[in-house]
């Protein structure tokens, strides 16, 4: 019986193991493939032969653009996550708590809005963007991501919200409460996991879109960090900056990386809570 134990425990170990190896893979080849020389960017040694911060110096020049897009990625991405979320919690608290006719049907429309492929949108928007002279502002960047962003955020706190019982705005309620200070002071600080997680995955969803970006800018200055990244250009027309964009790609995963890092529990307790009552 032991032995047995013993077996299951190592195959679980070498399952875990081999995708997290899967996963972090594609990464480790591009912090690698970053570090190399442009000479040696061929090479296929899991480790440089000889590192280089070569790749880095040319994305960080001035010439690149590359801070401008990176600033630009984190003004639309937070704007989007902060309006995102504060139309997803008053959304999702009514759905949650009242009660009306296809109200399932509500919700089905609601998560199939971001069903809809991103290509769908761009074309109607992009005239539409140009009658009203948004393109190459972030507004033009914003708001088609929300269309996205904001069906996603509406389920999953609404799902999240269903979790927590009436009886908590009640009892606030019976001690003077009004039902907005019940949600105010009571529900809000109880559903902050839950908030917290739909938040990071509204961020990332918003800081990794390109097709919207790349169709409502063509000014440099206005492109956010995965279109500068698509439009690097190496020093004659017939070579590819494949360093420069190993380079780019891991200044861009970083901040994402060390966010989730940072804040991986209240991640694990937002997606955890309510699994169990």
């Amino acid at each position: 019986m032991t032995h047995s134990l013993n077996w299951r425990k190592w195959l679980l170990y070498a399952g875990v193991t081999l995708v997290v190896a899967y996963c972090l893979a594609p990464f480790y080849w591009m912090l690698v493939s970053s570090l190399r020389r442009t000479s040696d960017i061929f090479d296929n040694s899991l480790i440089p032969t000889r590192f280089s911060l070569e790749n880095y110096l040319a994305v960080l020049d001035p010439s690149q653009s590359f801070t401008r897009a990176l600033l630009n990625s984190i003004v639309v991405a937070g704007i989007t996550t902060v309006l995102a979320l504060i139309l997803a919690t008053f959304t999702a608290y009514a759905m949650a708590r009242l009660e009306f006719r296809l109200k399932r049907l509500v919700l089905t429309l609601i998560i199939a809005t971001s069903m809809f492929p991103v290509v769908s949108i761009v074309v109607p928007l992009l005239k539409m963007f140009v009658d009203f002279g948004w393109i190459n502002s972030y507004q033009a960047m914003i708001v088609p991501s929300m269309s996205f962003t904001l069906p996603l955020a509406v389920w999953n706190l609404t799902a999240f919200f269903r979790q927590m019982p009436d009886e908590l705005e009640h009892a606030a309620m019976v001690d003077g409460c009004t039902r907005g200070q019940a949600f105010r002071k009571v529900i809000i600080p109880l559903a902050a996991p839950g908030i917290f997680t739909t938040a990071i995955i509204t961020f990332i969803a918003s800081w990794n879109e390109f097709l919207i970006a790349l169709s409502m800018t063509n000014k440099a200055e206005m492109q956010t960090a995965p279109v500068a990244i698509s439009k690097f250009s190496g020093a004659t027309q017939f070579e590819t900056p494949f360093g420069s964009q190993m380079a780019a790609g891991v200044l861009v995963t970083i901040p994402l990386v060390i966010m989730v890092l940072i804040f991986q529990r209240r991640i694990v307790a937002g997606l955890t809570a309510g699994a169990a009552k």
